[in-house]
């Protein structure tokens, strides 16, 4: 697909001034010039044409508003000058596996006063004596060469901090992991204990049933023993009675 047909595709009917982000990636620009973009995207702040046979940036369009612009593994040369012409504020900029071999060919970023990142990783100039003391030299207001700074520390990567705070947060175990097992645990232990508890309620009132019922046949028992007592004595009154009767 060419660049042209593909910047129409990525508005999606889209006027381009509502457009912050545009990435047309590994198409095809038939000239070698930036073909499709013109200056009504006034919003745009993130422009990304990689691999699409760039030659040029002569046809770059008016982007006051662009801060980070990427054109890896394309046929640039030079000629930058219409970068800060046309995108005076770029913070940002990725110019690696290009045919950059000189440093006379980056001399024109010196006018992009808010560049603080540079990308030139796989271009000729890499292999220079002293190339990255000599590119922050000629480009002072950088601070990163190829995701480093002058004493070899790496620029800060928002989506590195992500996967940093991820892994902190696997490495202390996924929150409440430990508490949920506690908790069933302790559900498990206190069903148990329920079951254990119902069934004493039971065992217990079983009991006192059983024992309320031998109070009863113990009463029972006792009041049949009075009565055969109380038999046994009248009997006992009658025969003394028999006896007298007798004597006399």
């Amino acid at each position: 697909m060419d660049m042209k047909k593909r910047i129409i595709l990525e508005l999606r009917n889209r006027n381009p001034a509502e457009v912050a982000e545009m990435v047309v990636d590994s198409c095809q620009s038939v000239s070698g010039e930036v073909e499709g973009l013109t200056d009504k995207f006034t919003e745009l702040e993130a422009l990304s044409m990689v691999n699409v046979g760039l030659s040029s940036l002569a046809k770059m369009p008016t982007l006051p508003k662009l801060r980070k612009l990427e054109l890896s593994d394309n046929n640039l040369s030079g000629s930058f000058e219409t970068l800060s012409e046309k995108c005076p504020n770029l913070v940002y900029l990725n110019l690696s596996n290009n045919k950059i071999k000189e440093l006379s060919n980056v001399e024109a970023l010196q006018n992009l006063k808010s560049l603080q990142s540079l990308d030139l990783l796989n271009c000729e100039i890499t292999s220079l004596d002293d190339y990255r003391d000599s590119v922050f030299e000629l480009l002072p207001q950088i601070t990163y060469l190829d995701g480093f700074d002058q004493d070899d520390n790496e620029a800060p990567d928002s989506e590195a901090d992500d996967d940093e705070d991820e892994d902190g947060e696997d490495g202390a175990g996924p929150p409440g992991d430990y508490d949920e097992d506690d908790d069933e645990d302790e559900d498990e232990d206190g069903s148990e204990g329920g079951e254990v508890g119902k069934s004493f309620h039971v065992k217990r009132g079983d009991q006192e049933e059983e024992d309320e019922d031998d109070d009863f046949g113990e009463e029972e028992d006792d009041e049949e023993q009075a009565d055969v007592q109380g038999q046994k004595r009248k009997r006992d009154v009658d025969d003394e009675g028999e006896e007298d009767d007798e004597d006399d």
